[in-house]
C-alpha cells in the first residue's frame, strides 16, 4: 500500500471520529464504507481496522466524560444494554466469519454489508426526519435493555461499524433520549460491543493481515478526533448535532450505494 495512503487512512479516521463523537455513531459508520470505497484492502481487514480505530475513540469519550464529571451515561440503562451489545458482539464477529467462509469471492462479502448498512442508514435517516412526529418510550426493564443491546450489538460487530446510526434510534425510540444524552450512551454501548468483538478475533485466531503501522496511525487518528469531538460537542446545542447526523447518513447513503456497485462489477 503506498505511503500516501497511511495518511489519508489516518486522516479519514480523524475526521470520522470527529463526526462520531459529536453524533455518538463512533466514527466506523463512516470508516469501513469509505475505506472499502478505495478498494485496496480486504473487507476483513477493513472491518477489524475500524472496529480498532472506533474502540479507541471510545475508550478515550467514554472516560474522559467519566473523569470530568460531564457524562451523560445513564449506567442503569447504559451497562444492561452494555451486556447485550458485549454478547451481541461476539455473535456478529461469528456470523461475519460465516459469511466470509460462504462467498469464496470475499466482494460478495462487502457487498452483502453495503445492502445492509444503506437498508440501516436509510431508515435511519427516515426516522430522524420524523422524530418529532413519533411516539417515544421509556424502557427501564433490565432484560429488555439486555435483549436490546444484544440486537445492537450484532449488527454492530457483523457490519465492523463500531455501532453506528441504529444505536441513537434505538435510544431515541426506546428510551426517549434527547440528542446529546443519547450520543454519550451510544458511545457506551458501542465500547463493550468492540471490546468483545475484538477479544473475539484474538481469541479465534481471525485476526486480518495488516500492518501495525497502519493500525497505528488509524487508532491514533481516532483517539485525536474523539478529543477534538468531544471540545466540539459542548460548544453546540442539539440542533446543530442533529443537522450534521442528517448530513452524515445522506454522505453514507451514497458511498454504499457507490460499493455496492463497486462489489458487484
Amino acid at each position: 500500500m503506498s505511503g500516501y495512503l497511511y495518511v489519508l487512512f489516518a486522516l479519514i479516521s480523524f475526521g470520522a471520529s470527529i463526526a462520531g463523537a459529536i453524533c455518538g455513531i463512533g466514527g466506523g459508520v463512516i470508516i469501513k464504507p469509505t475505506l472499502d470505497a478505495f478498494g485496496v484492502l480486504s473487507v476483513s481487514t477493513i472491518s477489524f481496522l475500524s472496529g480498532c480505530t472506533v474502540l479507541g475513540m471510545t475508550c478515550y469519550s467514554v472516560i474522559k466524560g467519566k473523569m470530568s464529571g460531564e457524562s451523560l451515561i445513564d449506567m442503569r440503562i447504559g451497562t444492561p444494554l452494555g451486556i447485550g451489545a458485549a454478547i451481541g458482539g461476539v455473535a456478529g464477529k461469528s456470523m461475519f466469519q460465516m459469511l466470509s467462509d460462504m462467498f469464496a469471492d470475499k466482494d460478495m462479502v462487502g457487498a452483502v454489508q453495503a445492502a445492509c448498512l444503506l437498508v440501516i442508514t436509510l431508515g435511519t435517516l427516515i426516522y430522524t426526519i420524523k422524530k418529532d412526529q413519533i411516539k417515544t418510550h421509556h424502557i427501564t426493564n433490565m432484560a429488555a435493555c439486555v435483549v436490546i443491546g444484544l440486537i445492537l450489538g450484532i449488527f454492530s460487530s457483523f457490519l465492523g461499524i463500531g455501532g453506528g446510526p441504529i444505536n441513537l434510534v434505538v435510544l431515541f425510540f426506546f428510551f426517549s433520549m434527547d440528542t446529546k444524552t443519547a450520543a454519550q450512551n451510544s458511545l457506551y454501548i458501542i465500547l463493550f460491543s468492540q471490546i468483545t468483538s475484538l477479544l473475539n478475533t484474538l481469541v479465534t485466531r481471525t485476526v486480518p493481515e495488516f500492518t501495525i503501522w497502519l493500525l497505528a496511525l488509524m487508532v491514533f487518528g481516532g483517539i485525536l478526533g474523539g478529543m477534538s469531538g468531544r471540545i466540539i460537542n459542548r460548544k453546540i446545542d442539539s440542533k446543530v448535532v442533529d443537522k450534521l447526523f442528517i448530513g452524515l447518513m445522506v454522505v453514507i447513503i451514497g458511498i454504499n450505494i457507490y460499493n455496492i456497485y463497486q462489489f458487484m462489477h
